[in-house]
C-alpha cells in the first residue's frame, strides 16, 4: 500500500465539472492498493501518515503530526501509484490490486482515519477525477506499508 502525501493549504477533487471534496489546510492523500495488501497494511499506512511530523512547529521545525495541528483530510484512490515503469515505457500495472478488493482497502482506510480525524474528504472510488491543490513548502511523501 502507497500513500503519496502533499501536505496543503487546501485542495479538492472535481468530477464531471462540479466540485465534490474539499479541505483547507492539511494534506491530500494519493492511495494506491497493491495486490498484496491486506488490513493490516490499511491501519499502519494510516497510523503512519496521521501521525508523521511534517508540519511546522514555533520554530518552523517539522515536528507536528496531522492530528497535532487539527488539520484536514483528502484522500484520492490511486491506482497508478502501483505502477511498473522499470522496463519500456508503458507503465505495467499487474501489482495493482483488483478493483473489487482496492476499493474495500479503500473504503476501510476512509473509515479508520474518520475516527482520528475531524475533517476526512475524499475523492471517488474509479472515476475520472481533476484533482487542485495548493501544495504547502512544497512538501511531500511517498509512504509506503
Amino acid at each position: 500500500m502507497k500513500g503519496l502525501i502533499q501536505r496543503v493549504d487546501e485542495a479538492s477533487v472535481t468530477i464531471e465539472g462540479e466540485l465534490y471534496s474539499k479541505i483547507e489546510k492539511g494534506l491530500l492523500v494519493f492511495l494506491g492498493v497493491d495486490k498484496e495488501d491486506t488490513i493490516e497494511n490499511v491501519y499502519k499506512l494510516a497510523d503512519k501518515i496521521l501521525n508523521l511530523r511534517i508540519f511546522e512547529d514555533e520554530n518552523e521545525k517539522m515536528n507536528l503530526s496531522l492530528k497535532d495541528v487539527n488539520g484536514e483530510l483528502l484522500v484520492v484512490s490511486q491506482f497508478t501509484l502501483c505502477g511498473d515503469t522499470k522496463k519500456g515505457t508503458r507503465p505495467s500495472f499487474d501489482k495493482a490490486a483488483h478493483p473489487t478488493v482496492a476499493n474495500e482497502l479503500y473504503e476501510e482506510f476512509l473509515k479508520y482515519v474518520s475516527n482520528h480525524v475531524a475533517v476526512v474528504k475524499h475523492g471517488k472510488f474509479g472515476a475520472m477525477m481533476k484533482v487542485s491543490l495548493v501544495n504547502d513548502g512544497p512538501v511531500t511523501f511517498m509512504v509506503e506499508k
